[in-house]
């Protein structure tokens, strides 16, 4: 039985960081598509960023730059470094999993079969 379980969420302030943490059992994180979602009441869930089983990462553009995907293959657990965090950054974070690489469209989030619980992320100004 896959489970995937997010840690690391937080307050922070702008131009902070977070690191947070996806452990993932039942499924090997290296061997398909992992990536991180997001969600804000009221508002569409918006895909992060994503990562192949190739180490190819992919990123929404409203990230690129600050923060970086990445997976310890040992532990298999998914981080998202997070830097220069913004008040728009504030949402429920996700991890998710995919036992196939990831497709072009990833961050519309239906080709992930398993989710999260979520990691609640706030920045403030």
């Amino acid at each position: 039985q896959v489970h995937l379980q997010e840690s690391g969420g937080g307050s922070a302030q702008t131009g902070g960081s977070l690191r947070l943490s996806c452990e993932v059992s039942g499924f090997t994180l290296s061997y398909g598509c992992m990536g991180w979602f997001r969600l804000v009441p009221g508002e569409e869930r918006e895909g992060v960023a994503a990562l192949d089983s190739s180490g190819t990462a992919n990123y929404a553009d409203s990230v690129k730059g600050r923060f970086t995907i990445s997976r310890d293959n040992v532990k298999n657990i998914l981080y998202l470094q997070m830097n220069s965090l913004q008040p728009e950054d504030t949402a429920m974070y996700y991890c998710a999993a995919d036992q196939r690489s990831c497709s072009p469209d990833w961050y519309r989030g239906a080709a992930f079969g398993y989710w999260g619980q979520g990691t609640q992320v706030t920045v403030s100004s």
